[in-house]
């Protein structure tokens, strides 16, 4: 949506709850005719924080991340609402979708970060950079020199 469109292969969902609230979303995920892709799906979601599930008919795969850390509230505050068909969805804000790519930092998440600042000038890289610096320390990573490389090499 705010870089270059291409095809994924899931779709996540992040959830603004804890993993306490598992077994209700196991429920919920049922009752949507979602099918589990794990054998243990309890520990699963404890280990990693992700419901990953499958919808029967087109096989798509949607991941339910549960979520309950300062940044991830403010991330799905800040998210933006967008009219689809007709149906309003809530996306992630290009800010922060820009700190979850880089803390991913996958190849493929790398380039998404050069379109998505390439594409959108009027980002807020204060708070970019805030956030990051807080990944940077509590992950021992240098996600901040990574997004500052990034915007210098696109210029």
């Amino acid at each position: 949506m705010y870089g270059e469109p291409r095809l994924t292969k899931d779709i996540d969902i992040t959830l603004g709850i804890d993993t306490d609230r598992s077994e209700d979303m196991l429920a919920c995920a049922g009752s949507l005719g979602l099918e589990t892709l794990v054998e243990n799906p309890a520990d699963f979601i404890r280990s990693t924080m992700v419901l990953p599930v499958q919808e029967r008919k087109t096989g798509i795969r949607v991941d339910f991340i549960f979520s309950c850390s300062p940044y991830e509230r403010q991330a799905i505050n800040r998210a933006r609402q967008i009219s689809l068909d007709g149906t309003a969805l809530r996306f992630a804000s290009p800010e922060d979708l820009l700190i979850h790519k880089i803390v991913a930092g996958r190849q493929k998440d790398l380039e998404d970060v050069k379109n998505i600042l390439l594409k959108n000038k009027s980002l807020d890289t204060a708070y970019i950079i805030e956030w990051l610096k807080n990944f940077s320390t509590s992950l021992d990573k240098d996600f901040t020199g990574c997004f500052l490389s990034i915007s210098e090499e696109i210029k």
